[in-house]
């Protein structure tokens, strides 16, 4: 009989306090019987650390110098961890006893996923999916995300329609399943997107190497959601609009991504104009902000492809069109109204 694979379980924490005092002591319940918690520290100034050190000490923790963020932060993290998995875990993320057990068994029973993730349902609601994931993470033709259970701002309710296994474009970083050395082939997450869409891109490049993502809803976790970056903060849209741009002229053809960013710098002029109401954050300068970035990254920045395949294998979770024009002008607001074939 071959042993569990090891799954090193980690919490990326910043300034998290008091999810750890909510969250730690329910994940410690997981049934699974060969994980070892580890809680990364960003350079925490609430006393995170010493907490864990004090009510925990199963938990190993691993202290950066910095707050790296999301993407180094992890990276360097996950170079101290000698782990079969490397499963990544939000510190506002609550768990359910055998959520673990389902996504290794469908991982060690097909080799070729290199990421999955679970069902990720609302904390706050627990009968309706979460924007960070939902059940499974899904692109249109110009690199706008959404997922099975998540359009833009609307969520579903969880009514059972999405509890298929089945490949997606991009498993949520805040619980994220990892073939650790996939992670390593891929070349890890790109340092430079600091926080947000750095695990699309992950599983973009994941993809181009031939491996596949998937969501496996029989695990199922409930996800507070903007823990560190609330939403409508400043920084967030920034990063949201300039990692979206790198994404897309890291990945695409030139050729594709020449047009493909145009119009996307188009659209987001658009997003602005229509900030200017008042129902939302006004978007001028992050928008303005986020480009003038994206224009640097071209223009100087050298890492920018850390995976130089491009397989022939169509993607999945790719939709041929726009979701946008679907959401906002059809005013198709649920996934399964908008990718009608089978998923």
């Amino acid at each position: 009989m071959n042993p569990l694979p090891n799954v090193a379980i980690v919490i990326l924490n910043w300034n998290g306090l008091h999810f750890l005092q909510q969250f730690l002591p329910v994940l410690l319940q997981t049934n699974y019987r060969n994980y070892i918690v580890y809680v990364a520290d960003n350079a925490s100034t609430d006393h995170s650390v010493n907490f864990v050190k004090q009510n925990f000490p199963e938990v190993k923790i691993i202290v950066l110098e910095k707050n790296y963020g999301f993407a180094k932060g992890y990276n360097e993290a996950l170079k101290l961890i000698d782990a079969d998995y490397y499963l990544l875990l939000n510190s506002d993320v609550e768990v359910t006893p055998g959520w673990l057990i389902p996504m290794v068994d469908l991982m060690e029973h097909n080799k070729n996923i290199a990421a999955c993730q679970p069902k990720i349902l609302s904390w706050h609601n627990k009968t309706h999916f979460e924007y960070a994931g939902a059940s499974g993470g899904w692109v249109d033709a110009l690199g706008y995300p959404f997922a099975r259970g998540r359009v833009f701002d609307y969520c579903e309710q969880d009514m059972g329609q999405y509890n298929n296994e089945a490949a997606v474009f991009w498993a949520s970083g805040a619980a994220m399943l990892l073939r650790s050395a996939a992670f390593r082939e891929a070349g890890g997450f790109d340092d430079y997107f600091f926080a947000h869409q750095e695990e699309i891109d992950l599983c973009w490049r994941l993809q181009r190497l031939g491996y596949a993502v998937y969501v496996c809803p029989a695990a199922v976790v409930y996800h507070v959601g903007g823990g560190t970056l609330p939403k409508g903060n400043s920084l967030k849209s920034v990063l949201n609009f300039r990692n979206s741009l790198i994404m897309l002229a890291k990945n695409l053809p030139v050729w594709q991504a020449v047009w493909k960013i145009s119009l996307r710098l188009v659209l987001d002029g658009v997003a602005v104009i229509q900030s200017f109401s008042g129902k939302n954050q006004n978007l001028f300068l992050p928008v303005l902000k986020a480009h003038f970035q994206f224009y640097g990254w071209l223009l100087f920045w050298k890492d920018k492809q850390k995976t130089a395949t491009s397989g022939k294998k169509p993607l999945s979770g790719m939709y041929k069109g726009s979701v946008v024009w679907q959401y906002f002008i059809k005013k198709k607001i649920k996934f399964e109204q908008i990718v009608v074939k089978k998923h």
